[in-house]
């Protein structure tokens, strides 16, 4: 009986390593690479809402050209829950169309979720802990 718990025990205990590793909502601030590499975005309180999350380009590659992207709001998320940022809108700079949209870190990754409808029918942009913000972009403050 004693060893039958024991591998139960270990049953639950490996399990728990293999689940998935989601962060807490703090986890999504700070600077994050596109999977493109072409844009760093910061994810931090919003101004006008302290406990939403916003999303904003602080680095674009095309920096300077008509299709400068700097500066532009690409998420606002109001609620935390079940392990993501909820209850808002993610925006696609290059069709300038917002979405519903879903904001989770996994391990070192920030994965955006874009969707219409329903969560299932949507798309995600896995991006990367970027260290610094490039040159390139002009304050616009």
């Amino acid at each position: 009986m004693q060893a039958q718990r024991w591998r139960s025990w270990m049953c639950i205990l490996s399990a728990c390593a293999l689940a998935p590793a989601f962060a807490g909502q703090e986890a999504a601030t700070g600077l994050w690479l596109s999977a493109d590499k072409a844009a760093v975005i910061e994810f931090k309180a919003c101004a006008d809402l302290p406990s939403a999350l916003c999303g904003t380009i602080v680095w674009d590659k095309d920096a300077g050209t008509p299709d400068d992207a700097c500066g532009v709001m690409i998420a606002k998320l109001k609620a935390w829950e079940d392990d993501a940022w909820r209850n808002g809108w993610v925006h696609d700079p290059r069709t300038k169309k917002n979405y519903k949209g879903i904001v989770r870190v996994k391990d070192a990754t920030l994965m955006v979720r874009a969707y219409i409808g329903t969560e299932l029918l949507g798309e995600t942009e896995i991006m990367t802990r970027a260290a610094s913000v490039p040159p390139g972009c002009k304050s616009k403050q």
